[in-house]
C-alpha cells in the first residue's frame, strides 16, 4: 500500500513538473499580475482556492490517485490556469482584466492540448490539439502585445 502511494505521488510529482514546464513557454504577463490578496480579497497564487461565491476556498477535493496520466496534467494546467486568470480578472481597468483573464484561459488550454498530444491515441482529437496550440499562441502573442501598450 505504501508502495503504492508512493509511486502514484511520484507519478503525480512528475506530471505537475511536466504541465509546468510547457506553461512556462508561454509566459503570463507581469502587467497582469500585481494584485494580492490585501488589494483585492482574493489570492493571487496557489493552487484552485477561490470560490467567488462565499470569498473564501475552493479546493480540489479529487483524488489525484484515482486520475489517469492526461487527467493529472490537465489538471495541474487548470490549477495554474485559474490562478492566474483570478489575478488578472482583479485589474481595475475592465478591458485589461478581460484581456489578463482571456490570456490565462488560453494558456489553459495550451496545456490541455499538449496533454492531449503526450497521452492522447486518437489522430483527430491530436491534430485538433495541435490546431488550438497553434491559433491559441497566436492569440496570446496578440494579446500580450496589447496588453503591455495598454495596461498601465
Amino acid at each position: 500500500m505504501k508502495t503504492r502511494l508512493l509511486v502514484t505521488t511520484v507519478a503525480a510529482s512528475l506530471l505537475s513538473l511536466a504541465a509546468t514546464a510547457m506553461a512556462q513557454e508561454m509566459i503570463y504577463p507581469e502587467k497582469c499580475k500585481g494584485m494580492d490578496m490585501a488589494q483585492t480579497g482574493t489570492p493571487s497564487s496557489g493552487g484552485m482556492k477561490t470560490d467567488m461565491s462565499s470569498g473564501g476556498d475552493m479546493k480540489m477535493d479529487m483524488p489525484m490517485e484515482n486520475m489517469g496520466d492526461y487527467q493529472k496534467a490537465a489538471m495541474e494546467g487548470m490549477k495554474s490556469m485559474h490562478d492566474n486568470m483570478m489575478q488578472g480578472m482583479m485589474q481595475k481597468d475592465p478591458d485589461v482584466a478581460f484581456v489578463c483573464g482571456m490570456i490565462a484561459h488560453h494558456m489553459g488550454a495550451i496545456t490541455m492540448s499538449e496533454a492531449e498530444l503526450k497521452t492522447g491515441d486518437n489522430k483527430a482529437a491530436k491534430a485538433m490539439a495541435k490546431k488550438v496550440i497553434a491559433a491559441q499562441k497566436k492569440e496570446i502573442a496578440d494579446m500580450t502585445k496589447w496588453v503591455d501598450k495598454e495596461a498601465k
